[in-house]
Parts: C-alpha cells; structure tokens; sequence
C-alpha cells in the first residue's frame, strides 16, 4: 500500500504527541539546594606551652645490700617485696666465728693491759729515786720506754677489739636505707663473699620517686627562640610544672618538679638529660615505668588554633576547608603545632579573621558554594 505525504505527515504528528505531551506536562526540576555549613572564625589567643615527652620511673635512691663480712648465711629475715626501715635486719651470716675473733681480740687486750699496768707501776716507782739520782738515767728511760710501748700495744688491742666487734655487728645486715626491697638473689646455705658480683638483694627509696626523661635539641633550641623573642611567658626553669600521664591514660594525680637538666647534649642522640622529682607517698609508682612526661613551659602568646576535627587529611598533607568572602571554599594546607585539648594550633597557612569549617565537611568541596552559619560559642 502507498501513502500519501500528506498521510505521511499526518503519521509522523501521531506518533510524536505522546512524547510532546510528555514534555509539556513535566514539572520544571528545582535547583540543587546551597549546602549548609558551620564555620569558626579564627581570632589569636594564649594558650598554655606543653611538651610532651617519654619518660622512666626511678627510685629515688636505688641501692644494692652486700655483706661486709664472708661466711654462711643463715637465714632471711624480711620479707621479699616489702617496705622496711632504715636499720631493719635483712639476713643472719654465721657469727660464730666472727665471734671467737672477738673473744680472742679481748683475751689480747686483757693481756696488753697487764702490761701497761705493770709498765706504768714500774715508771712510778723509778720516777722519785731517778730525782734523787738513785738510779742511772739508762735505767729511768727504759721505764719511760716500756711505758710507752705497752700503751701503745694496749691501744692497738682496743683497736683489734673494735675491729673484731664490727666484723660481729656486720654478720647481722641491715636495710642502709628505707624502701621496697626486692627478691633474695642468695639463698640460705650459700657462702657470701665480700667480693662477690651479686648482691643479697636491692633496695629502692620509693618516696619520692624521679622520673627520668630526655629533651630534643631542637625542642629547646625552639623554646629558646620563642623566649627570647617574647612569644612566651615563662617561670623559672626549676619551676616548671611536671606531670605525668600512666600506661592506662590518666594523669598522675600530684604534679611533679624539675630538679635537674643537664648542661650538655649527649652527641649520640641529640638529647639532653633532663629529671623530674614526684611525690609517692602510697608508691604507686614503681621504677622502670614508662610515663609520658607533659612539662608545661609557660604561655604561648597569639597564636591560632581550629577545633580538631576542623582538620583533613589529605596523603602526607594537612588540610583546612576555608570559606571565602565569595562563600566558596578553598583548601588550605597547613602545618599543625601542638594539641591544647580539643584543638590544635596552627604554625603556618592560616591567617587571623578567615572561616574554617567546623561542621559539615561531607559537603564542603573546593570550589562548592556554601551557606556559612557561625559555630556556637566555646563554653568557659
């Protein structure tokens, strides 16, 4: 069958008014709604100067318990693990032979006394004749002579009995000082040498404890420059607060003081010693704890910090998402300084007075237009 080109017309009209129909009927689709935002304006302020370092736990005074005397231990007589006092026994070496010492340094001294009483009676005696020219003066100065040398040998015979009685008083060892003793490292039975390379046991003075820890050279290099140049308050550098934060996160609950820094850096790490000095009344703290030592410097003057979660991270960069005055928002790179609670200062990349996103930075695109509205507050 042929057509027409007016049917032809016709038939191609037909077969497009549904898709026209279609078209005319279809609402108009909206715009795509402006993304709302929250947005901090950055303003300079002071904040406190913390470094934060790894440190260890010492005893305040650490000492090892050896014999000043050889022979046979015979016994323990603290108990491993707890405090003792300053002069409280430790452990029992055999004195019995230790004890004939003494007994035989007595017979001695008995003996050298003797021996002076009669020297000094024969002296008496000789004296007056000797001033009546009765007697030779040879014989007057050997009197004089034999005096002197039994003095002298009763002297040295006190001398041995002291000795001897030390030596005694030693085979009873004692605690040189307070604090939490360790184990036993020799047994009951064993022959203690004064020589020997181990000790009977340790002791650590507890109360109060150091905790020991190194600065970077730069670190103080750069706190150094910031003093000079007034960007930090600070106190004295003995009085600077210490404190330390435990294994489990919490902060000791007494802060510390610094006692001691040393005044050189040591060549093989780039550091300098440093030691802080914390109460331990109840010896919570035990030594070779590692800690995190947060030693507060003083006040860093204007300086400008953004909440922490106002931070992207983009592969090895730190970002911010700034809202210009065009509404648009830029991504900033910046370098990150310390954390002061929840936020975070910013060395470089961000002046005073621009708005960082805060909130809503799912939408918040370089180059996407946004509706900023001003974050609430921070609460005192």
């Amino acid at each position: 069958m042929r057509y027409s080109p007016r049917q032809l017309l016709s038939l191609a009209l037909l077969l497009s008014a549904p898709a026209w129909l279609t078209a005319c009927g279809s609402p108009q689709q909206p715009a795509a709604a402006v993304p709302q935002v929250t947005v901090e304006t950055v303003a300079p302020g002071d904040v406190p100067m913390t470094m934060e370092l790894v440190g260890e736990t010492a005893g305040y005074r650490d000492i090892e318990v050896r014999a000043r005397v050889g022979g046979i231990l015979l016994k323990r007589t603290y108990v491993e693990g707890q405090p003792v006092k300053q002069g409280q026994p430790l452990f029992q070496i055999d004195p019995a032979p230790y004890q004939a010492q003494l007994e035989q340094a007595k017979g001695a001294q008995a003996q050298q006394l003797a021996a002076l009483q009669k020297a000094d009676a024969d002296l008496e005696r000789i004296r007056p004749l000797y001033r009546e020219q009765a007697v030779a003066r040879m014989d007057y100065d050997n009197a004089m002579a034999a005096f002197n040398a039994a003095k002298a040998a009763k002297q040295s015979a006190d001398a041995k009995v002291k000795e001897a009685q030390l030596n005694l008083d030693y085979t009873r060892v004692a605690a040189p000082i307070p604090g939490l003793t360790s184990k036993q490292v020799q047994s009951e039975g064993s022959l203690i040498r004064v020589d020997a390379a181990e000790p009977l046991t340790t002791i650590s003075q507890l109360n109060p404890i150091y905790v020991n820890f190194a600065i970077s050279e730069q670190d103080s290099l750069n706190y150094e420059h910031s003093l000079a140049a007034g960007q930090v308050s600070a106190q004295e550098q003995d009085q600077h607060p210490v404190r330390i934060r435990l294994a489990d996160g919490r902060v000791y609950a007494q802060s510390g003081k610094l006692d001691f820094r040393d005044n050189r850096v040591d060549p093989k790490t780039g550091t300098i010693s440093a030691r802080a000095q914390f109460p331990n009344a109840d010896e919570r703290l035990l030594p070779g704890q590692f800690v995190r030592v947060l030693l507060d410097l003083g006040v860093r003057k204007n300086v400008l910090t953004v909440p922490e979660q106002a931070i992207v991270q983009a592969q090895a960069d730190n970002q911010l998402m700034v809202v210009g005055a065009d509404n648009k928002v830029q991504a900033r790179m910046v370098k990150l300084g310390a954390q002061v609670g929840d936020r975070v200062v910013i060395e470089s990349g961000l002046k005073a007075g621009e708005r960082v996103i805060v909130d809503g930075l799912m939408q918040a695109r370089p180059g996407v237009v946004v509706k900023p509205v001003a974050a609430a507050p921070a609460k005192a």
